[in-house]
């Protein structure tokens, strides 16, 4: 059964895009377990909205109401199970709604949040101040809604969000959204590590976000992107590797699987890679270098162009740094590590407008690989699509691009409290099987890397053939990436 086209008062239908994006507030985001909603509506200044429940196999009816505080984060305001009729419940969301033309004052010895606009006398870096620019208008609503979402963020979140520690903020943000979308029970009892999640079924782990960066600060606006290494063990254990291996050992060496909360508990670290410009496109192969001490190179065996494994002990380099941070049990702290490859502004836009958002007369294209899952490929799928087009959004089951699309989990076979795979279910799996690394992904279409180019709307729509490399070119604008480091037989 569906409400949502009916209309009363002054409450309307909440459209699906600003649900789920609200839902991300809620303690465990989209997971309603046996109590899905099936209807969902707002009052028309967008202070409150409420939701329909029914338990799937009682049929029980329940009721779920939200309103902006004067911080504008949302507050319960009721939530009730076990209603006569779904009349009854529709009349009480009706009158929960209208009650009251003000948001919620702040409960006791709490302080507002600060506002993600308010720069006060801070010098706002300037990809913080893209967001500003028309074409990036729904990905800054989207970040405050994110931020906005977010149970107890640092008391620098918004200056650090606003300044020079823009993507490391970012990143907390999609992390949120990743793993609530998920149907996580998503925390911040402590101040370390950023979140403690757990499903419904008791299990849990603990989470700290952290950013490989530049050892020289550049331009994330206007800098170009970085050039793919050619030759593989430069791709799999040169600077990316290193940059990673460093970022990494920073976080370990601050213990937190000592701490009281978390010893006995997994402990995974995620990772987003911004040490150069745009090498998030192209860095996977360096985790996965670093990581297990694996690469892999194309040979021709019995006429077939196939990937073979390559292992390395050490990193490239005059450092000799070893690599293979996950080939025995020196540490065994770490469960795992999280990576996405699209920790991105662009992916701020893309979530809600591949969802319905209006485009304000903008053209999104995303330009990239998809992973080929036919056995032995060597190179992914490239594809060239508007996000807005029916082709696109079917690429998920949701019908709009997910937040955990992109997502990673590289397991640790030594861990000492190894991550369950059921406990961030809707990733892509990198774990060891009988001493073989196997890829198991959630999602039927993975995206390699990726692209996103905004156009106006009346410009040309441009094709795939606008894309695909030309004799002597070498940009990163061009299709050339490979998926040798999926392609191992196995890795698939």
């Amino acid at each position: 059964m569906s409400l949502e086209n009916q209309e009363t008062g002054s409450i309307k239908p909440l459209p699906r895009l600003l649900f789920d994006i609200y839902a991300l507030a809620l303690p465990r985001g989209h997971g309603f377990g046996q109590r899905p909603p099936i209807g969902a509506w707002q009052r028309e200044d967008g202070i409150s909205y409420g939701v329909i429940t029914q338990h799937v196999e009682t049929g029980d009816i329940g009721i779920l109401v939200m309103r902006r505080r004067v911080d504008n984060t949302w507050a319960e305001v009721a939530n009730e199970t076990g209603l006569a009729s779904l009349d009854v419940a529709m009349s009480k969301i009706e009158h929960l709604l209208q009650d009251g033309s003000s948001k919620e004052p702040m409960p006791s010895n709490t302080a507002p949040r600060p506002a993600l606009a308010d720069f006060g006398d801070r010098k706002t870096s300037a990809v913080f101040r893209t967001l500003a620019t028309p074409s990036h208008l729904i990905g800054a609503w989207t970040l405050n809604q994110l931020y906005l979402a977010m149970p107890a963020p640092d008391k620098n979140w918004v200056g650090d969000c606003q300044t020079g520690n823009f993507h490391t903020r970012l990143w907390e943000a999609q992390l949120l959204a990743s793993l609530r979308e998920q149907g996580l029970h998503v925390t911040q009892p402590y101040p370390s590590p950023d979140f403690r999640i757990e499903n419904r079924k008791g299990g849990a782990a603990w989470v700290e976000a952290v950013t490989a960066n530049p050892t020289v600060p550049y331009d994330h606006v206007n800098a170009r992107p970085s050039l793919q290494p050619e030759e593989r063990d430069a791709l799999f254990f040169g600077p990316a590797a290193l940059r990673f291996a460093k970022t990494l050992g920073n976080k370990l060496q601050k213990d937190y699987h000592l701490l009281p909360h978390v010893k006995d508990m997994p402990f995974a670290i995620a990772l987003a890679d911004f040490h150069a410009p745009a090498s998030m496109i192209w860095s996977r192969e360096a985790l996965i270098g670093y990581l297990y001490g694996l690469g892999a190179e194309p040979q021709d065996i019995d006429g077939k162009r196939v990937a073979v494994s390559t292992k390395r002990a050490e990193l490239l380099g005059e450092t000799s740094f070893p690599a293979g941070l996950f080939s025995d049990n020196r540490h065994e702290e770490l469960s795992a590590v999280v990576f996405s490859n699209a920790c991105s502004i662009s992916k701020l836009n893309r979530v809600p407008i591949s969802a319905g958002a209006d485009t304000g007369g903008f053209r999104y294209m995303r330009i990239g690989h998809f992973f080929d899952r036919t056995p032995g490929a060597l190179e992914g799928i490239p594809f060239c699509l508007d996000i807005t087009s029916e082709e696109y959004r079917s690429l998920w089951p949701q019908g709009y691009e997910p937040w955990s699309a992109e997502f990673e989990v590289f397991h640790n076979p030594h861990a000492r409290h190894p991550l369950p795979e059921v406990l961030i279910p809707e990733a892509t799996h990198w774990v060891q099987e009988n001493g073989e690394m196997i890829c198991r992904a959630f999602y039927e279409t993975s995206i390699l890397w990726s692209q996103t180019r905004i156009l106006n709307q009346d410009d040309r729509v441009p094709t795939l053939d606008d894309f695909l490399p030309r004799d002597g070119d070498t940009d990163l604008t061009t299709l050339q990436f490979s998926q040798t480091s999926q392609s191992l037989g196995i890795l698939a």
